[in-house]
Formats: structure tokens, C-alpha cells, sequence
């Protein structure tokens, strides 16, 4: 087994709360996890059809012939379970009664967050992160806002690093080829939408989904346009914005917010949209994206989403209490991506797919230095050369293994 950064996050939760989740897309490692942190537990999944009949049938009476403590896998897709636990863990409130894990966001379907608010804590698990992959527990972010950089680095070749791309991080489809990887990544779109989708909504369109997802895919790290997708997909706005929810809740997407002083109108600014994984992203556009042919604005948007992930995965252990946002303004200055602690400081950066920096790819960087120069801590281009490479104060260019060094 791969060991799993959050492992000791999960132990620490299981010793202090009656009832914790771990949440995240399908074939993440949830089950292997949770099975390897709590060995002793008696598990159930309701991917088998028996417990799944009888959980349904009687929520209370199943929750009552329990053994504890217990592992409930793929809890969403009884929904009627979570009252049933929420009205045991009230009278017995022993940590680490339910060991909880599941495929949909349970903040996203407010009738299951709510019923088990204060009671339950919630670990979300993303797929494999590079560290992971390497044995390496990462601390980019954490280093990043303690005003440090990461002192030593593999240097990848670019044919190196396109295979991370190509491979990214579901845990099943790391040894495999490009056949092989399309062959899974088919059966798994098929039974997120066959079982999950169906699971959380009654939808009679659902074989629109997979073009969804092709838009979608064309259009990872760029601001989202509903309008623009609607027209293309012919959906109507309702209808593209309850598919959007259900892919979220699902974790198949993730909307990146804008960033502005006024934390008023960062609701109000078009959020990008990213994917779950890169090597997602690949089979969707039906790209190898280790071939020197693949088109490079595209490679640069899968890069940048990788990147993304990367981070996304890193701020689930890490210290520093921080969310991410892209930033732009009016008159189309960019950043890719600053990271805010809860001081209310960031860290900016860019993610170029070149193998050389210059001066002038600091232009947004520069420009949130000396207009928030007293929450401005770091600003960093992540680039694909291999030298770590100084710009003056605050500002630096490294390379993209630094995030996993």
C-alpha cells in the first residue's frame, strides 16, 4: 500500500470525534485507507447490494444491530443512514463510533451536512499526490508561508514530468499504459454515471454527461463562461447549472474562486473551472499528453490544472489553514493562483510551460507585490526548467518538483 499523507490526520480525528468521513471522488484509496488506520473495525460497504436492501429498508434498526466501532463505505448512497447515526452519536458520544466514507460532498447536499454538523469530522482524500507517488509527505505550502523556499529538487526532464501528467494520480492507473488507461478511465466515467449521478438525482439525460465533460475539459483553468457552455452543449442554464453541482459534489470538478480585497465580490467575479486529475483530463480530450505532437496551448491548461492539484491535495495536511484563488483584474492582469492563509496573507503564482523565465512573466507577480505589499509574502512562477532561479526580493522561479520536494 502506498502510505497516504492524511493518515495521521485521520487517526488524530478518530480519537476525538464520534463520527469522521473521509470524502472524495471513486478509486481515490478511500477504502484501502480507512481499512489500514482502523484495522479492527467491523466494515460494510454498500457497494454490496445486501447491506444496501437493508440499510434503505430499516435506517434505525441496521444502525441499532451494529457492531462498533464500524466502517460504512460509500455512506451516499443511503442518505437515510445519516439521521439514524445523528440520533445514536447523541447518546453515546465515544470518538471514533463511525468511520465514514463517501463519493459525494456532503456540505453540497445541505440535508446530510446539516444532520451531522457538529458531530462529524471530515477528511478529504484527492487522488495520489506526486509525494505520495515518491514516498514523500510535501510541505511546499507550509515552507512557502514561513517566508522559506525548498532547498533541493529533482530535475526533471520534460518527458518526465508529461508522464506525471499522463499517469496523475488515481492509484489503479499508475502502472499502466495509454490503452490500458483509457480502458479504466471508460469504466469509471460509466460507473460514476450509471451509480453516482443516478444515486444523488433522478436524470433522464444522463448520456449528455460525457460531453459535458469534454466541454469541460477544453476548458480547464479558464474563467467559466455558463452562457458559452450552455450554447455549446444546447443546455439550457438550469439544466447546465444542477449538472455542474452534481460533477462537484461528485468531485469530478472544482471551481476556483477570484481573488479580491473586497471578500464581497470574490462571489460575484467568474470563478475557472479545473478537473480532478490530469490524466482524467487526457482521456476526456482523447490525448497521450507524453506525445511531443500534443498541442501546446492545451498542454499548458492541463499543466497548470496539475499544478492546481497538486496544491489542492497538499492544503488537506499542511499547517498553514489556507484556500486558493486565481486573481484578475479589470484591465486583465493575471495570476494564476495565490494561495491565503487565515492572516490574510498570500503567496501568487504562475505556471508556465516553458523551460525559460524572463523578467516579464513577472508582470502580475510585480503587481501584486506593490499593491499588497503588507500581505504579499512570496511571489514564485513554477516553471519546467530545473533551476531554482532568483528575481530580486520576494520573487523567484522554480521548478515544478519543488511542489513535491
Amino acid at each position: 500500500m502506498i502510505a497516504r499523507n492524511s493518515a495521521e490526520k485521520l487517526k488524530k480525528a478518530l480519537g476525538q470525534h464520534p463520527v469522521v468521513l473521509v470524502n472524495g471522488a471513486r478509486q481515490t484509496g478511500k477504502s484501502t485507507l480507512v481499512k489500514h488506520v482502523a484495522p479492527d473495525y467491523t466494515y460494510i460497504t454498500f457497494d454490496d447490494l445486501r447491506f444496501l436492501s437493508a440499510a434503505q429498508s430499516d435506517p434505525i434498526g441496521f444502525i441499532e444491530g451494529l457492531k462498533h466501532p464500524v466502517i460504512l463505505d460509500e455512506i451516499q448512497r443511503v442518505p437515510e443512514l445519516f439521521l439514524a447515526i445523528k440520533y445514536d452519536v447523541d447518546k453515546n458520544r465515544h470518538p471514533g463510533r463511525y468511520l465514514l466514507t463517501g463519493s459525494a460532498n456532503p456540505l453540497l447536499i445541505p440535508q446530510l451536512g446539516d444532520s451531522l454538523a457538529g458531530r462529524m469530522a471530515i477528511i478529504n482524500l484527492f487522488p495520489l499526490s506526486q509525494g505520495e507517488i515518491e514516498g514523500v509527505k510535501e510541505s511546499f505550502i507550509d515552507t512557502i508561508f514561513d517566508n522559506r523556499l525548498p532547498q533541493a529538487f529533482d530535475k526533471l526532464s520534460t518527458q518526465e514530468l508529461y508522464s506525471r501528467l499522463a499517469k496523475g494520480g488515481y492509484p489503479l492507473v499508475q502502472q499502466g499504459d495509454f490503452e490500458s488507461r483509457e480502458s479504466w478511465f471508460n469504466g469509471y466515467i460509466t460507473l460514476l454515471l450509471q451509480r453516482d449521478i443516478k444515486d444523488l438525482a433522478h436524470i433522464t439525460g444522463i448520456a449528455e454527461f460525457p460531453r459535458l465533460l469534454y466541454l469541460l475539459a477544453t476548458r480547464t483553468c479558464n474563467l467559466m463562461n455558463s452562457a458559452e457552455v450552455s450554447r455549446t452543449s444546447g443546455l439550457s442554464t438550469s439544466t447546465l447549472s444542477r449538472y455542474l453541482i452534481l460533477l462537484e459534489t461528485i468531485f469530478l470538478i472544482h471551481f476556483l474562486p477570484a481573488w479580491s480585497v473586497n471578500r464581497g465580490k470574490r462571489l460575484v467575479k467568474s470563478p475557472k473551472i479545473t478537473l480532478i486529475d490530469s490524466a482524467l483530463i487526457g482521456y476526456l480530450l482523447g490525448l497521450d499528453l507524453q506525445d511531443p505532437t500534443t498541442d501546446s496551448k492545451i498542454l499548458g491548461s492541463v499543466l497548470e490544472n496539475f499544478v492546481v492539484n497538486e496544491l489542492q491535495k497538499q492544503l488537506t495536511w499542511c499547517r498553514a489553514r489556507a484556500n486558493m484563488f486565481h486573481y484578475r483584474t479589470s484591465n486583465g492582469i493575471e495570476v494564476d493562483l495565490i494561495l491565503e492563509n487565515s492572516a490574510g496573507k498570500i503567496v501568487a503564482l504562475e505556471i508556465k510551460k516553458s523551460a525559460t523565465v524572463t523578467a516579464h512573466d513577472f508582470k502580475g507577480l510585480r503587481h501584486l507585490m506593490e499593491t499588497e505589499k503588507d500581505a504579499f509574502v512570496q511571489g514564485i512562477i513554477v516553471y519546467t526548467g530545473t533551476e531554482y532561479i532568483p528575481f530580486g526580493s520576494r520573487l523567484c522561479a522554480l521548478p515544478i518538483s519543488a511542489l513535491w520536494a
